[in-house]
C-alpha cells in the first residue's frame, strides 16, 4: 500500500467521480484509476462500485475511508512538526524594540535564545513605539516591544503586557548627590539631559513636569540612550531613565528613586493580529512572556 494511493482513494471517495478526483490531485484520470485498481488488488477487495457510471463506496471502501483520512492527517502533522523544528534551526526573527528596552530587557533574553537556537538570525530595529507600530502594521517586523499606551491604538495589533517598570533619576557620581527620593517638583530648575523627539521617555518626563506646573530646562537634548547616559556621566545634568537601564549603567552614575507616586511605564509585546508570527518568532515570544511580572501596587 502506497501513501499516494491513499491520497487518490480519499479524493475519489469525497468526489465520487474519478475525473474530478484526478483534477483535485493533479494527475491524469487513467493514472488515478490505475493506482486505485492496484490498491484494490493489494487489499483484495473492491473499494468502489462502478455500476452504470455511478461511483459509490463499497463496504470495504467505507471501512478504509476513516483509516485513510487518519493516516493522511498524521502524515500532514508529521510534516508540519518537522518543518516547525527546521525553522528553529535556521531562519531569522525581525524584532523591534525601544532603545531603552534594547539596553535593559533584551540582552539576557536574546543571549538565552541564541544559546538554544544558534542558527536563528536576530535582526533588531531600535526605534520609538510610534515607528515600531507602523513597521509592524506593514509587515516589516515579526514582533515588537513597545511602551503602552500606544501612540496610535491599532485594532490590527495584539499586545500583551510584559512588565511595569519604575523610572529613576540618574546623575554623575562626581556631582553632589540629590536628596532622596527626588520628587518631580524637585526637577524644576535642574539641568536635564533629554532624549530626542520620538522617545517615549521624553514624552513621559515632559508630561510629568508640566503636570507639576513647570517646563523642564534642558542643557542637552536630542540624544539616544547611550548618548544621554554619557552626557550625564560628564556632569551635564540629570536624566530620567528606566530602572533596568540604570542598573546596567555602571558605578560612575548615581541612581536615585523618584518619590511616590513616581513615574512608571508599561512594556508590552506586540504582533499583528491577522498574521501568526513565524515559528522561531513564536519561540522568542514564549521566552519573552516568561519575563512577565505582576503589576506593582500603585
Amino acid at each position: 500500500m502506497q501513501f499516494q494511493q491513499l491520497v487518490y482513494f480519499v479524493a475519489v471517495a469525497e468526489t465520487l467521480h474519478f475525473t474530478q478526483a484526478a483534477e483535485r490531485v493533479h494527475v491524469s484520470q487513467p493514472s488515478l484509476s490505475q493506482q486505485i485498481r492496484a490498491l484494490e488488488k493489494e487489499l483484495g477487495a473492491e473499494l468502489f462500485s462502478r455500476a452504470r457510471g455511478n461511483v459509490a463506496l463499497t463496504d470495504a471502501g467505507e471501512t478504509l475511508l476513516p483509516l485513510a483520512r487518519r493516516i493522511l492527517a498524521d502524515a500532514d502533522t508529521a510534516r508540519h512538526e518537522v518543518q516547525e523544528l527546521a525553522q528553529l534551526r535556521r531562519g531569522r526573527i525581525r524584532l523591534g524594540a525601544t532603545p531603552s528596552v534594547c539596553t535593559g530587557l533584551l540582552p539576557d533574553v536574546l543571549r538565552a535564545f541564541h544559546d538554544l537556537h544558534p542558527g536563528i538570525e536576530l535582526l533588531i530595529e531600535e526605534s520609538g513605539s510610534h515607528d515600531l507600530v507602523r513597521e509592524l502594521a506593514r509587515g516589516a517586523l515579526d514582533l515588537a516591544l513597545v511602551v503602552l499606551p500606544l501612540p496610535t491604538p491599532s485594532p490590527a495589533l495584539t499586545t500583551v503586557e510584559l512588565l511595569q517598570e519604575d523610572l529613576v533619576v540618574v546623575s554623575s557620581a562626581a556631582a553632589p548627590a540629590p536628596r532622596r527620593p527626588v520628587g518631580i517638583a524637585d526637577l524644576e530648575g535642574e539641568p536635564l539631559v533629554m532624549f530626542r523627539h520620538g522617545y517615549d521617555l521624553r514624552d513621559l518626563t515632559v508630561a510629568a513636569c508640566r503636570a507639576a506646573g513647570f517646563e523642564p530646562a534642558f542643557t542637552v537634548e536630542g540624544g539616544e540612550m547611550d548618548a544621554v547616559l554619557g552626557f550625564v556621566r560628564a556632569g551635564l545634568g540629570l536624566a530620567v531613565v528606566p530602572r533596568m537601564v540604570a542598573a546596567r549603567a555602571g558605578r560612575d552614575l548615581r541612581v536615585t528613586a523618584l518619590a511616590r507616586p513616581g513615574l512608571r511605564r508599561t512594556i508590552a509585546l506586540a504582533h499583528r493580529s491577522d498574521v501568526a508570527p513565524p515559528r522561531a518568532a513564536r519561540e522568542l515570544q514564549r521566552m519573552l512572556l516568561r519575563t512577565r511580572s505582576p503589576a506593582p501596587d500603585a
